[in-house]
């Protein structure tokens, strides 16, 4: 990656220059230039030293870029100093022989052997157990789902972890609601919406008789203590649901290598408890509970057992973050969950030190979906908006859309291209925003052929696919014909992939993915509507160009596939 040969040039002669400066240089300092007059890369490590040295950072700048000049690689034109910066120029001869390399990889090129089969552990989506998937639970199904195919581009060996509600208190209501007004062929029809009907109505029942919410309170202690007819009806609950849950997962190309639930660690928390109290290491709180305290993290009390004895989702958590980290020994374990549980993974994490585990819970948190008014998503009742009734909007607008742009197509054909244009479209309206960011919805904006959208990098991958159909097999390739400044721009952005997709790893962004994407749709559509290709009389430059046109169409969608979104060669 070029970023590495960069890296290597200051690292010697900050070395050379400065040799009492400790400083340490940062691959972060390193930016790719937005004008291409100072050059293709820019680092301002000398603001840095700047402090150290006091000196000016364009004097330190200027006596960087002289001892890199002095014996700077191959693949550098020439460096610069401009403003503080030192601004790097890769040389023509290194970017032909970069495409002529990413030609040969093609689909393969941005892969890499760098975690060498490192074990990372990935949980994402989180529904309940007999309630509806909402349009929170699509932000961290599809954020999880994009940055588990970016950790394995990258040779992690990634599980796919899908951690499921499916135990407490409410269990016991829907039991007893069950036992009372439960109709079993109406479950099996439509699991969830009667499983939450049969839940809504326990409640409403309960304002009228009080004497209810101790019948739910007994069924679930009878779950609990394995009474076979609530285990049977309590499986059954689930397994109603998880059918559910995988269409949903089906229609939106989502997979998991594991699937369990907060039950499964239901046996460990006794015992956990019990030994962090002779440990010393939790104490009595308020009323009965049992609390972690955590004064030396400047957080408050962790609550680990109820007044009631029951125990809470961090004890769960902290149950399975010991399991995870001794069977699979992962180098990570990443949470995708809302911003909403900062506070409950900061005491993850600081507990997980306590009790000294080889790591700690990374946790990826995102933002909220809004509507266009920009408050939460929801219906005019004020519900929460369903994860299925968002993806079949998607899919309505899309018909309409493509049945007014495509009306030759079959009808086939209409139904695969709305289905591939609305899921790409969601997808990527996710994935373009920085995970922290609230997102605005806006159908308008996300279905758009032209804009930032997925629409508009499925149609550039299935035009660049219509050249490369028309212009049938392709000759001898000499890439020395390429040499104009929109081509050696998109080479240069071509050479950049490896290192977006390591910077989304690291950081665990997508939108930077998407970005990169975007911008090399751009520069090829610009590419394409003012230059000659099929018809270039040059054979040699019309071979190269195409070659140019074949590669970035593989890059395009290389770069879909991660985010999880599929092209189509025609829309």
């Amino acid at each position: 990656m070029i970023k590495e040969v960069i890296i290597g040039s200051v690292r010697r002669a900050t070395t050379n220059l400065f040799k009492k400066i400790n400083s340490e240089f940062q691959e972060t300092l390193i930016e790719k230039s937005s004008n291409s007059q100072f050059g293709d890369y820019a680092v301002n490590v000398a603001f840095g030293l700047a402090k150290e040295l006091g000196k000016s950072p364009q004097i330190i700048a200027q006596a960087l870029a002289g001892e890199i000049n002095k014996s700077k690689p191959e693949k550098i034109e020439r460096v610069e100093a401009v403003g503080g910066y030192v601004n790097f120029f890769l040389s023509v001869g290194f970017i032909r022989n970069q495409l002529a390399e990413i030609y040969k990889k093609r689909d393969s090129f941005g892969r890499s052997n760098l975690a060498k089969g490192k074990k990372i552990i990935v949980e994402y989506s989180q529904p309940n157990i007999a309630k509806p998937m909402h349009v929170g639970h699509l932000r961290t199904t599809i954020l999880g789902d994009a940055l588990a195919n970016i950790y394995e581009t990258l040779g992690y060996k990634v599980i796919r972890w899908n951690y499921i509600g499916d135990w407490g208190t409410q269990f016991g209501k829907l039991i007893a609601a069950y036992k009372l007004w439960g109709d079993k062929k109406e479950v099996e029809r439509d699991p969830i919406p009667a499983l939450v009907g049969l839940y809504v109505k326990f409640h409403e029942e309960i304002k009228k008789h009080p004497e209810l919410d101790h019948r739910g309170q007994e069924e679930f202690k009878k779950l609990e203590d394995g009474d076979k007819e609530n285990q049977k009806l309590w499986r059954w609950f689930k397994k109603e649901s998880l059918k559910e849950f995988e269409r949903m997962y089906g229609l939106l190309g989502i997979k998991f290598d594991l699937t369990t639930g907060e039950s499964f660690f239901e046996g460990d928390l006794r015992p956990l408890v019990s030994d962090l109290m002779k440990r010393g290491i939790a104490e009595p709180g308020e009323g009965g509970a049992i609390i972690i305290k955590l004064d030396r993290f400047d957080l408050p009390p962790a609550l680990i057992r109820k007044s009631d004895g029951a125990s809470l989702y961090l004890t769960r958590d902290i149950a399975s973050l010991k399991y995870r980290i001794k069977k699979y020994e992962p180098e990570k374990v990443l949470y995708i969950v809302d911003n909403g549980q900062s506070l409950h993974f900061q005491q993850l994490a600081a507990i997980a030190e306590i009790l000294e585990f080889k790591l700690g819970p990374e946790h990826v948190r995102y933002g909220l979906i809004l509507g266009e008014n920009k408050k939460k998503l929801a219906t005019r009742e004020g519900r929460a908006i369903l994860f299925e009734d968002l993806v079949s909007q998607a899919i309505e607008l899309a018909e309409k859309i493509v049945a007014d742009k495509r009306p030759d197509a079959s009808e086939k054909e209409k139904t695969e291209i709305a289905r591939t244009v609305a899921l790409g479209a969601l997808k990527y309206e996710i994935l373009k925003e920085h995970r922290n960011s609230d997102i605005v919805f806006d159908w308008k904006r996300m279905l758009d052929f032209r804009g930032n959208s997925a629409p508009y990098l499925q149609y550039t991958y299935a035009r660049l696919s219509s050249i490369l159909a028309r212009a049938g097999r392709v000759g001898r390739i000499d890439f020395n014909t390429l040499g104009e400044v929109m081509e050696l721009s998109i080479i240069k952005h071509l050479i950049n992939f490896p290192d977006t997709i390591a910077d989304s790893a690291k950081m665990y962004l997508t939108n930077n993915l998407a970005l990169y994407l975007y911008e090399l749709a751009n520069l090829t559509n610009r590419f394409y509507e003012k230059t000659s290709i099929i018809k270039d009389e040059n054979e040699s430059r019309r071979n190269a160009r195409l070659a140019l046109i074949s590669t970035t169409a593989s890059i395009l969608k290389s770069g879909l596939g991660l985010l999880g979104i599929s092209v189509l060669e025609k829309i």
